[in-house]
């Protein structure tokens, strides 16, 4: 097979195990260190200080997070507001992608879009689709739906074994967040 130029990978970390953020950062900061740019929209996660946000201020000129979720879901005061939110922070995500500015883009969590209803899969896919050929994208979250494992070209299922948070251990600071 002849090589034709690289070409923007799709990668989708899901399931119910730990460490789909953890890996995509991991990308990130391999892409970093090749002095590529990289940007992140976290799409569910609202603005409680994070290890990774703050190590990502080390590289404010080449790696751009929004943090554009009002918290976790099922804790929510206003599931209206969470899927307005949503909505414009997917609008947001796919301006990310036409511009083009970013080698690496990083959609944590964006899955739940789909699985919440709050954006149809179709509307997934063609944001996804239109992302220019040498971008690579990396979407996670549980649950990815069908046809985002389909159009993904590397899909990695997080199976949780054991997790301490079944024994009491609550989350902590360089582990969890």
């Amino acid at each position: 097979m002849k090589k034709t130029g690289k070409k923007g990978l799709l990668l989708v970390f899901t399931g119910n195990g730990k460490g789909k953020t953890t890996a995509a950062l991991g990308l990130a900061f391999r892409a970093l260190g090749h002095g590529q740019r990289v940007a992140m929209v976290q799409f569910i996660k609202g603005d409680r200080q994070s290890g990774e946000l703050k190590s990502a201020g080390c590289f404010a000129d080449m790696f751009d997070v929004h943090v554009m979720g009002r918290g976790f879901t099922w804790k929510s005061d206003d599931l209206e507001k969470d899927i307005a939110k949503a909505r414009a922070a997917w609008k947001f995500a796919c301006e990310i992608l036409r511009k083009n500015q970013h080698q690496l883009v990083i959609l944590d969590e964006l899955t739940y879009l789909v699985t919440y209803k709050m954006i149809s899969e179709e509307d997934l896919l063609a944001g996804l689709s239109s992302r220019p050929a040498g971008m690579h994208v990396v979407v996670t979250g549980r649950g990815a739906s069908p046809g985002l494992i389909e159009a993904a070209d590397l899909v990695t299922d997080m199976r949780e074994i054991k997790h301490p948070y079944a024994k009491g251990v609550k989350a902590q600071k360089g582990i969890e967040f």
